[in-house]
C-alpha cells in the first residue's frame, strides 16, 4: 500500500524584469504628434485620438498620472461621418438668457466649426475630471493643413 504525498506548487521569487513601472506626478515622457483628418471617420478617428491623449498606447501608462501625448490634427474640415448622421446628430448648447437653448445639426456644426466639432468629439471621451480637463488641452485641432507648431517639431502619424 502506498500512500500519495501532496506535492506543493513551486514558489518562484519575482525578479527585476517582473517589476510594475508606475509613473509619477510630473512625468516628462509627451511627445508631439501631426494627424492628418482627410477622408478619415470622426468616431473612430476621436476614438484612436482620445487614447494617445490618455497615453493607454504606452508601457508607462498609470491612470492617476496624464501619461498622454500631444496631438496636432490637420484637416478637420475634410473628416467624413457614416449614415445619416449628419442629419441626425445634433449639438445643443445655452447662451443662459431665458430660452436660449440652441440646436445644430452634424452637418451645420462641421460647415461654420469644424475643428470645434472634432474636439468635442475627442473631449466626450476623456474622463469627466481635472485631469480630463488637462488631457483635452493636449488637443490642439485646425480646419485645413497649416498649424503653428512647427517649432514642437512633431512626427507624423497614421491612426
Amino acid at each position: 500500500m502506498t500512500t500519495q504525498t501532496a506535492v506543493k506548487p513551486v514558489r518562484r521569487i519575482a525578479n527585476s524584469a517582473c517589476r510594475t513601472t508606475l509613473a509619477k506626478v510630473g512625468h516628462k515622457d509627451a511627445r508631439w504628434y501631426v494627424v492628418d483628418a482627410t477622408g478619415k471617420t470622426l468616431g473612430r478617428l476621436a476614438s484612436a485620438v482620445a487614447m494617445r491623449l490618455m497615453g493607454k498606447h504606452k508601457p508607462t501608462y498609470t491612470a492617476t498620472v496624464d501619461t498622454g501625448d500631444f496631438i496636432v490634427i490637420i484637416n478637420a474640415a475634410k473628416v467624413k461621418v457614416t449614415g445619416r448622421k449628419l442629419e441626425q446628430r445634433e449639438y445643443e448648447y445655452y447662451t443662459y438668457y431665458a430660452g436660449g437653448r440652441k440646436v445644430r445639426p452634424l452637418k451645420e456644426m462641421l460647415e461654420r466649426f469644424p475643428a470645434k466639432t472634432f474636439e468635442l468629439a475627442v473631449k466626450r471621451m476623456l474622463p469627466k475630471t481635472r485631469m480630463g480637463v488637462q488631457m483635452a488641452t493636449k488637443l490642439k485641432c485646425y480646419a485645413d493643413d497649416k498649424h503653428p507648431h512647427a517649432a514642437q517639431m512633431p512626427e507624423k502619424l497614421e491612426l
